[in-house]
């Protein structure tokens, strides 16, 4: 790999890192304005929009990316140019039309999603509509946006990319907080209205984003114009032809990216009556903010990370895969499974333990958050297995199966989710995700095994290793944690950063200790374990 694509795909990661963590802390200020209400309805207007804008640009920047590369390296850019100039137009159109789709259809979300009975909840469904709508509004840039993203990124540019996910977060993310606050202290307005300002942010984010990418466009137009008078002009390629492998490329992204918030759409379709049905509808509101904003995002936090260094291993199996080389296809493929489990165990187990605290930081001592993010931070393992394992579907050839493990892990949340919320209140919207993703990764991994002629023995039995590792480590942080809290208080922010400190450095020391003394760690990361050990003047 070139020392320019190395230095793009770094750029690229630390922009998505980097917005990441502007998306997550975001929540603490946003929670203390707007309270369990005001999330619950950025919660009900976000989960329709995240469907609407995965549909419309899920994979766009990658399948375009993707298609200009190919051509680049042909020598044939005026193909990736012709894509470019139609494209912009194609994504404004859809954009357009995904916005009036959404916005007129705001109200039936509202009605699917709020029971009209007036003990169920403080929120209307006229709220609910008043926010759909106030986020809606991104549809129209977002689109081709991605597309000019892709376009840059298909030319190894990964700066724009990166500078303008940046950009858009830092303005959306201001806009939320000081919209909101500006609304219900200084206008002396609705949590409705704040709320609505804070999803427009998405809106005025977009445009922050555009502004960046519209500025690199114009520095870089020169050079890009120098490569179209390089073109050979041996290929004339109908837009026909072009859009139908962009649609290829782009197609198995869509279903992985929209699976989580298809998930939580359901959630939102059925939880309030659910709740109302067993006489708690007066509490729906805020439980369902607790369950799909709350502890959601930082269900979340233990996925991204490991999910990205695992996929980082998908392209070499897709090698393996076309070149029929077997032994290097299980071992990438032991490779992946392992690093994925070694990284996500043990923080979400860890998060789980931690619950009380984290909890706290992020919102408030309450102990329905603390109960559910106990129970739903393990899931995140779940996430985890079901992104990488779709990726590897995709990289043996084998994504059709990506829709059918898709379709039968929502078919088992729809089935489930009513009458396990009925049961265990909360907790049963939890665990039917749970028994969601379950089915849909066995799929994954049925096909995964027939398709691949892929073993899991050996992986099952470093995977007992990891979690017995992990069962050490968490006995360890419970010692560690139960000392802790007799000195500091739980309920107490400032005191909870400390408990979290201090536990996550002692479960981290017995983990990654239990890993280098039995050179676990070595096996799945090789060299670059060595290079830190001699970095930190450790024996090797």
């Amino acid at each position: 790999m070139s020392s320019k694509l190395l230095r793009g795909t770094f750029i690229l990661t630390l922009g998505t890192i980097i917005s990441k963590v502007l998306g997550l802390f975001y929540v603490i200020p946003f929670y203390a304005i707007v309270g369990d209400d005001g999330t619950a309805l950025y919660s009900y207007s976000y989960i329709s929009y995240t469907i609407f804008i995965s549909i419309a640009t899920a994979g766009v920047p990658l399948a375009v990316s993707k298609f200009i590369s190919k051509y680049n390296a042909l020598e044939e850019y005026a193909v990736g140019r012709k894509l470019f100039k139609s494209g912009i137009a194609v994504m404004l159109g859809t954009g357009i039309l995904s916005f009036l789709f959404m916005y007129l259809t705001a109200p039936m979300l509202a009605d699917v999603t709020l029971s009209r009975s007036t003990d169920a909840s403080d929120v209307r469904p006229e709220d609910v509509t008043t926010v759909i709508r106030a986020v809606s509004f991104a549809l129209i840039i977002v689109p081709f946006m991605s597309l000019i993203r892709g376009f840059f990124q298909g030319h190894q540019s990964m700066g724009p990319s990166a500078v303008s996910q940046v950009v858009e977060q830092i303005v959306r993310i201001a806009f939320v907080l000081v919209g909101a606050y500006v609304v219900l202290n200084v206008m002396n307005g609705s949590v409705v209205a704040a709320v609505s300002v804070a999803t427009f942010a998405a809106f005025i984010g977009a445009i922050g984003s555009l502004a960046v990418l519209v500025w690199y466009w114009f520095k870089r137009k020169p050079h890009l114009d120098k490569l179209l008078e390089a073109d050979k002009g041996t290929m004339d390629i109908s837009l026909k032809e072009i859009y139908k492998e962009i649609l290829l490329y782009a197609a198995p992204f869509v279903f992985v990216g929209i699976a989580n918030p298809l998930f939580q759409f359901i959630d939102q379709i059925t939880f309030q009556r659910a709740m109302a049905s067993i006489g708690q509808g007066a509490q729906a509101t805020a439980a369902f903010a607790t369950l799909n904003f709350q502890t959601h995002k930082l269900v979340i936090i233990p996925v991204s990370l490991a999910t990205a260094f695992s996929l980082t291993l998908v392209p070499s199996i897709t090698k393996a895969f076309v070149e029929n080389d077997r032994t290097s296809l299980r071992k990438q493929l032991d490779q992946t499974f392992q690093v994925l489990m070694y990284l996500t165990v043990p923080a979400a187990v860890g998060l789980s333990l931690l619950a009380e605290p984290a909890f706290t930081v992020f919102y408030e001592n309450k102990e329905l958050g603390t109960e559910i993010l106990r129970i739903y931070a393990p899931v995140a393992i779940l996430f985890a297995l079901f992104t990488v394992t779709a990726a590897i579907l995709q990289g043996i050839n084998e994504q059709r199966f990506t829709i059918l493990s898709l379709l039968t892990g929502l078919l088992v949340k729809l089935s489930l989710n009513i009458p396990l919320i009925k049961l265990f209140e909360t907790k049963g919207a939890v665990y039917a995700t749970a028994l969601g993703y379950l089915a849909a990764i066995l799929i994954n991994l049925y096909v995964i095994k027939r398709f691949a002629n892929y073993r899991f023995s050996f992986v099952a039995r470093r995977i007992t290793l990891i979690v017995l590792f992990t069962f050490l480590m968490g006995a360890g942080t419970l010692a560690v944690y139960g000392a802790v809290s007799e000195l500091l208080s739980p309920a107490a922010k400032a005191s909870s950063i400390v408990i979290i400190v201090i536990c996550a450095a002692a479960g981290s020391a017995i983990y990654f200790y239990l890993g280098f003394r039995s050179k676990l760690i070595n096996r799945l990361f090789g060299d670059k374990v060595d290079k830190v050990k001699r970095k930190l003047r450790l024996p090797l």
